[in-house]
């Protein structure tokens, strides 16, 4: 199933979770392209260290996102990850933005990620390689869905190139 997942890390070695993060995930299907790394600053929880940020378009060898959110919290937590507090630092997050074109809602699971079309930690990363995407809920492509927040008072600067290879590579 073609899914893209959002991943942050503003604890420690940045770089180098996200590195391994997309590594991890190379167990359970197939990296297919990776954005650029941003950094951006944290929202909600406003006094923490800055993000590094990115999405990845991501071939996942299962058909139930469910499989794939526990692979993810596996991955969570053996690249260090510790709940502490919603919106709070962490080592690692990995977010499930879309999954094919499934619209999924359980306490747990929602899909597509129910805050995406208001983050620009997530829309430029996708933007720059999923432009034409349509989000399934708001009928637009997320180019658009980036224009229509594009110019709000928020840091998201680019930071550094893809650091890893994919699959297409």
């Amino acid at each position: 199933m073609l899914t893209y997942l959002s991943l942050g890390s503003n604890l420690g070695q940045r770089l180098k979770k996200l590195k391994e993060a997309s590594e991890h995930l190379s167990d359970y299907g197939r990296v297919i392209k990776v954005s650029s790394i941003y950094e951006t600053e944290p929202v909600e929880e406003t006094s923490q260290p800055m993000f590094l940020n990115c999405v990845l378009e991501f071939k996942f060898s299962h058909n139930s996102p469910f499989e794939l959110l526990e692979y993810i919290q596996k991955i969570e937590t053996n690249l260090g990850r510790k709940v502490s507090r919603r919106f709070g630092p962490r080592t690692i997050d990995i977010d499930i933005l879309f999954f094919g074109d499934k619209l999924i809602n359980y306490p747990n699971l929602v899909i597509p990620h129910p805050r995406l079309a208001k983050r620009l930690f997530v829309l430029v990363p996708l933007k720059e390689i999923a432009p034409f995407l349509v989000h399934p809920v708001e009928k637009v492509s997320i180019t658009e869905l980036y224009n229509r927040i594009y110019g709000d008072n928020y840091y998201c600067k680019k930071y550094a190139d893809p650091i890893w290879k994919t699959s297409q590579e």
